[in-house]
């Protein structure tokens, strides 16, 4: 059973190395502008619901008095 285990685990990382090798892995360039891309959308997405969080505070505070 232990040697079943090794076996499997050995096909197992053959066949991710296998896999590996045919990935088209992105540019340094493609990687920074992607990166920069997901920064800014969490910014703005974060900005956004930041907005609206406040506003509906405001609300809840005017509805509330």
């Amino acid at each position: 059973m232990y040697n079943d285990n090794i076996m499997n685990i050995k096909t197992y990382l053959k066949g991710v190395h296998q896999e590996l090798k045919q990935v088209t892995w992105p540019s340094k360039q493609q990687t920074q502008r992607m990166t920069l891309i997901v920064i800014i959308s969490s910014l703005v997405v974060g900005l956004f619901i930041a907005s609206l969080d406040y506003i509906f505070t405001q609300l809840i505070g005017l509805l509330i008095r």
